[in-house]
């Protein structure tokens, strides 16, 4: 039920939320020698979300696709979850470590504007439900 309310604001959240422990993890290990920098993948969690296009074309899931008549093309997908990964550095340090202390920061701000955009989002989304059940 909450799905057909929010939408993927829900799971954008929570993945949203995932993803700043990673990468404040990442932060707070910029010193640590052979930490390996790690994050998620935004097209998983979008493939996640859609869920696995079924014989009727994923009718009822969030994001998949709907068939309107059988001769239409259904949605491949993969229904992995979002998966950490471990990034590539571009200049490894001699300790081993792969924290790109300006790019974290980058990524860390660019995670919590997303954040905080979706958070805002579901608030005037649970504003407009409140309005609409009081009657005003």
């Amino acid at each position: 039920m909450s799905d057909r309310i929010f939408g993927i604001h829900g799971q954008a959240l929570l993945f949203r939320s995932e993803r700043m422990g990673i990468l404040s993890s990442n932060i707070a290990n910029a010193d640590t020698p052979e930490y390996k920098a790690r994050d998620l993948s935004f097209g998983d969690a979008l493939r996640a979300a859609a869920g696995p296009a079924g014989q009727d074309g994923g009718v009822g899931q969030p994001l998949a696709l709907q068939r309107d008549s059988a001769g239409q093309l259904t949605a491949a997908g993969t229904g992995n979850g979002a998966q950490e990964l471990y990034r590539i550095p571009d200049q490894p340090a001699l300790d081993g470590n792969t924290v790109d202390m300006e790019r974290e920061r980058v990524r860390f701000t660019e995670n919590a504007v997303a954040y905080q955009t979706t958070l805002s989002f579901l608030n005037s989304r649970i504003k407009g439900i409140n309005s609409a059940l009081t009657g005003q």
